[in-house]
């Protein structure tokens, strides 16, 4: 990967979390998609994995939490971040009402996951923070800023927790992408990995 210009925003100035918990995890898998990576019956496993990762770090109100919002694993750990008081910062590649529509409602069970987003949006203490426009996919653009804004806070404040099979993504500003430029950052990287995960039967 080129080097890139640094992009960077200061959440909640004036304060200094003792940790940044940054996430990138799959969306649940859209009802027609040909090979399941994250199908809706692991999504309470995933819910649970994800909250075990937050208490081994000992998340709470003194850290920070940084994702995007999407269906799946960004939801998933939002709602987990705002259980334990931990102050949320949801980082937008694209306007929000363009971003549920993309992101969001597309998902199996959407009616769910758009559900989700509201409930997570209005606990907010946060607002929604959207990318700046410049050339160049804004979901791989978006990792790179919430990763450059993490490290913002200094290098060994930083965790990432990802959501993710092990493979590429479908496109441009996968979970993927931001794992590899964490781990070139020599950020600790707990990952759960999808294909492990329990499925439970939802029908």
């Amino acid at each position: 990967m080129p080097p890139h210009d640094r992009i960077a925003t200061r959440p909640a100035p004036g304060f200094e979390p003792r940790q940044v918990l940054l996430f990138s995890g799959h969306r649940v898998d859209a009802p027609d998609r040909p090979q399941p990576r994250f199908p809706p019956g692991k999504v309470a496993a995933a819910a649970r994995r994800i909250d075990e990762a937050l208490a081994h770090w000992q998340a709470g109100p003194q850290d920070l939490a940084i994702t995007q919002g999407s269906a799946g694993g960004d939801l998933l750990f939002a709602h987990a971040c705002q259980e334990r008081g931990v102050p949320l910062q949801l980082m937008l590649p694209l306007p929000e009402a363009e971003f549920v529509r993309r992101a969001v409602a597309p998902s199996a069970e959407s009616a769910r996951w758009c559900a989700a987003w509201s409930h997570v949006r209005a606990r907010l203490s946060l607002a929604p923070l959207l990318l700046p426009e410049a050339a160049g996919s804004p979901f791989e653009r978006c990792n790179r800023w919430m990763l450059d804004t993490a490290l913002g806070f200094g290098d060994s404040r930083l965790r990432l927790i990802c959501l993710w099979d092990g493979g590429g993504g479908d496109g441009p500003g996968g979970t993927d992408h931001l794992v590899e430029q964490a781990r070139r950052q020599g950020v600790p990287v707990t990952w759960i990995d999808t294909r492990r995960l329990r499925s439970v039967n939802r029908a």
